[in-house]
Parts: structure tokens; C-alpha cells; sequence
């Protein structure tokens, strides 16, 4: 949209409206949902969520294709993204970018394939990986990205397992003395937990590592000597939530 390709934004708002129903059905909310919590999920899954989840993948395999021809190969498209915005692979380790920005660069640092967690020891699917660095490699892996989640989703969802919805947890959850860290692979790269605790109930230092906060950084880089027009198509390529980098 950014890039003024409004026709394939608005066919993705469609597209993005029928994922978030099945968001508000199972959680009530549409956009800010509230469903994971400690020790489990806030509810049970609705009885046809897999009947929709499945109807959903099959629409969509049929659409993603067609933004392929509406935008993938549009040559004013490809004028403003094909080697603008580069950042080297040795520029993606150095800056602590991760996700599809780091790994259109060449740098392979998806967290669910380095340390799997979840049920991604239980899946089979491709890390998106390209080599040019630049907007169009950080656009095409997205793409990649989507194939391979719908295949992610089909392996898992006649998998769900039967039992409770919620463990009992502690309402104080203390850890014991020491320097903890976790992370997952979001859709913009690595989101870490990092907490040092002295076994009292609030730790002594808590933080999160935002994937946006990062990413960001290696901007100013990316955009040294370029237009105004090149340096928005670079921030979308990188995908920036602001309220996560502000946190």
C-alpha cells in the first residue's frame, strides 16, 4: 500500500477478515486477542474451528496465487524494490536483525528450526531463505513464508489433542535465583523474554527484545544516499510495528 499498490492491499483486508472471524469466535476479540495465558488458553477452541481453519486454507491457496500476478511481477513494483533497501548478510548479524529482513540477507536464524518449541519438532517445513538483501527478496520471502505456514496449519490441525484447556498455575510465579531466556520466531523475527530473577516476587530485571526495535536500527543503513520514495519502500519491506518498538 505504501508503494501505492492499493488494488492487492484491499484484496488482503478481504482475505485478512475472514481470519480474524475465527479469531473473534474462539476469543471474542478481532484484533487485540487475549486468548494465551499461563497455563494454557483463556478457552476452548469452538467445535467447527477446524472445519473453518481448513475451508480458509483452501480459499486462500487459490488466492495467493492471483497477488502473485497482480504485483509480484508488476514492473513498477520491481523498479521500486528490486536492489533497494540492501543490507548484507555480515550487516544482519552485526545490526541483531532477524526474521524474513535477516533472512532475505542469507542469515538463517529462524528460532522454530535453531531451538524448536511448540509442536514445530512435529512439523516438516522450509526455512524462506534469499541472498539479495534487498525490498523484493524481504516482499518475495513473505510469500514463501505463507505457502509454508498453510502446510504448517494442515499438518497440525487433525492433531489437536483432547484434555484440559488450562493447568493450575501459582498466582505468584516466582523463579528461582538466576538469568533466564526464551524466544520465539513471530512473524518479524525473534521476540525474547529475558529475566534475572532473586526469588522474590518481582525479578530483579525483566525485558523484552523486541523484533521491530532491532530491525529498526539497521534502517539509517539500509537508506544512506536514497530517495525519499526508497526509503519508505525500505521501512515497509522491514515491516515496523511502532507500539512493539516503543516497548
Amino acid at each position: 500500500m505504501d508503494l501505492g499498490a492499493i488494488t492487492t492491499f484491499m484484496y488482503g483486508f478481504r482475505d485478512r477478515e475472514m481470519i480474524i472471524d475465527i479469531f473473534e469466535e474462539m476469543c471474542g476479540a478481532r484484533l487485540t486477542m487475549n486468548y494465551n495465558i499461563p497455563g494454557g488458553l483463556m478457552f476452548d477452541i469452538p467445535a467447527n474451528f477446524q472445519k473453518k481453519v481448513k475451508e480458509y486454507i483452501v480459499h486462500f491457496r487459490k488466492k495467493l496465487p492471483e497477488y502473485d500476478r497482480l504485483l509480484s511481477g508488476n514492473k513498477i513494483f520491481l523498479n521500486r524494490t528490486k536492489g533497494v533497501g540492501y543490507l548484507s548478510k555480515e550487516d544482519a548479524i552485526s545490526y541483531g536483525v532477524t526474521g524474513p529482513t535477516a533472512r532475505a540477507s542469507g542469515f538463517a536464524c529462524d528460532i522454530r528450526k535453531i531451538k524448536p518449541y511448540g509442536a514445530y519438532d512435529k512439523v516438516t517445513f522450509n526455512e524462506a531463505l534469499g541472498d539479495a538483501g534487498d525490498c523484493l527478496t524481504r516482499y518475495e520471502l513473505r510469500i514463501q513464508e505463507m505457502w509454508e505456514s498453510m502446510s504448517i496449519i494442515e499438518q497440525l490441525i487433525d492433531n489437536i489433542p483432547e484434555g484440559d484447556i488450562q493447568v493450575p498455575t501459582r498466582a505468584v510465579i516466582k523463579l528461582p535465583p538466576g538469568e533466564y531466556y526464551e524466544s520465539v520466531e513471530t512473524a518479524r523475527g525473534e521476540l525474547g523474554v529475558y529475566c534475572v530473577s532473586d526469588n522474590k516476587k518481582n525479578p530483579y530485571r525483566f525485558k523484552f527484545r523486541s523484533p521491530g526495535f532491532s530491525n529498526l536500527s539497521a534502517l539509517d543503513h539500509m537508506s544512506k544516499d536514497v530517495k525519499i520514495a526508497d526509503l519508505v519502500a525500505s521501512m515497509s519491506s522491514v515491516d515496523l510495528v511502532v507500539p512493539d518498538i516503543d516497548r
